[in-house]
């Protein structure tokens, strides 16, 4: 590819990574990729991307992960026993 393609691709790639864009790759059926053009396609679309978005979280749950931390105060600890002993270590002749 020469250099001047190369250039422009990185300054578009530049830019979609400022607005915040990512590229996503996934296989599908041939049946199913109409399907998916559409369901991109109404995410980008202003008028119906928040509809689109709760519509989408609401089926498939896809929560925003907000780190081990939360995960761990959110897990339920009945019935687990949160108390060991304490290792000392092992006795060793020199």
């Amino acid at each position: 590819m020469p250099a001047s393609k190369l250039k422009s691709l990185s300054n578009y790639r530049r830019r979609l990574k400022q607005r915040g864009v990512v590229r996503v790759e996934v296989h599908v059926r041939r049946n199913d990729a109409a399907l998916l053009r559409g369901v991109a396609r109404a995410l980008s679309d202003p008028a119906v991307e928040a509809e689109t978005r709760a519509l989408l979280r609401e089926r498939f749950g896809v929560a925003k992960s907000d780190g081990l931390k939360e995960l761990l105060a959110s897990a339920p600890l009945e019935g687990i026993n949160m108390i060991r002993k304490r290792d000392v270590g092992r006795k060793v002749e020199l």
